[in-house]
């Protein structure tokens, strides 16, 4: 019985320090600026924002996806485009790409769902590479060249987005809702569907759940939040290339995810600043960026199999994810 009872003090002491955390959190990213390069800082978050976006469905759905890059760079030229040809302001611009790449997650979902497992990765890969032809090709891209000096303008028609400060508190906001949102998908009725599906997926069908239907839903999600990702970083960076669209960007933000720790909140922004750390660090240094992220991938698949903040969470299991 005093065990029992001592359990929403626990669970009471453990939301606190959830809530603690975060507030530090922000209260770091607000001051950020004024002691570390502003734009270092933005890479940061959009990539922490395109790692949880992929996280939200390989870690609470199960669903290995080897394509998500379609996304991210497809609503970073979306917006690029739109921004630069069009004429319209950057939130605008943003949420075009946004919904560009619900649009292209729609259709991409709607055959990958069909298989499971490995054939499910391989169908995102294959279409994600038939999207990457297209920009390659397609007049708007401006193929191997890119979309170049894209103008950030002013958010509102009001804020000036060429001055660092405005733009980096910006990209906060813009990273600080993206998080919001797929902190609320998990911790939803919604979420814990996925979850189900995500353990055993017969039993969720038994149960009565529509899991082509979650699935898709979550895949859309998933897109939309990727493309809010490479959206935002077209406007940090003023371009959007093809870069942002090889199979090579898939495979970078799985590391992310996998090095922080899958199915964990937290777990992807640590493996997205680590990764764009040591990309920035070893860039001058003339050793090769992808040997230093590949060992520390294998010493943290043979030490860390959970990731770092999966470790963290198994030596700490009061601590909820």
């Amino acid at each position: 019985m005093a065990e029992l009872s001592t359990r929403p003090t626990e669970a009471k002491s453990t939301a606190r320090l959830e809530w603690l955390l975060v507030a530090l959190g922000i209260v770091a990213l607000l001051a950020a600026p004024f002691f570390f390069y502003p734009i270092f800082l933005m890479k940061i978050m959009c990539f922490a924002l395109f790692a949880c976006a992929f996280n939200l469905l390989l870690g609470y759905t199960g669903l290995l996806s080897f394509g998500h890059a379609a996304f991210f760079g497809g609503a970073a030229y979306f917006c690029a485009h739109t921004v630069k040809v069009w004429g319209v302001t950057p939130e605008v611009g943003i949420l075009i790409g946004t919904a560009g790449a619900a649009v292209l997650g729609l259709v991409m979902g709607f055959f990958a769902i069909r298989r499971q497992g490995i054939y499910f990765a391989m169908i995102t890969l294959a279409l994600a590479q038939m999207f990457f032809f297209f920009c390659v090709q397609a007049p708007f891209t401006n193929g191997e060249d890119g979309i170049q000096n894209v103008p950030r303008g002013f958010l509102l028609g009001l804020l000036d987005l060429g001055r660092p400060l405005n733009i980096y508190y910006t990209v906060l906001g813009v990273f600080l809702i993206g998080v919001f949102a797929i902190w609320r998908i998990v911790n939803s009725p919604f979420g814990m569907v996925l979850r189900s599906i995500r353990e055993n997926e017969n039993r969720a069908t038994s149960l009565g759940y529509s899991v082509a239907n979650y699935k898709l839903a979550a895949f859309v999600m998933s897109a939309a939040l990727a493309g809010l990702a490479g959206a935002t970083k077209a406007i940090v960076f003023q371009f959007a290339t093809l870069t942002d669209v090889t199979w090579q960007m898939s495979g970078e933000v799985i590391l992310m995810t996998l090095l922080g720790g899958i199915g964990t909140m937290v777990g992807p922004m640590v493996g997205a600043g680590l990764v764009v750390t040591l990309q920035n660090t070893l860039a001058t240094s003339g050793f090769p960026v992808t040997i230093a992220t590949g060992a520390i991938f294998m010493i943290c698949v043979l030490l860390f199999r959970r990731g770092i903040v999966g470790e963290i969470y198994a030596k700490l299991p009061g601590i909820k994810k």
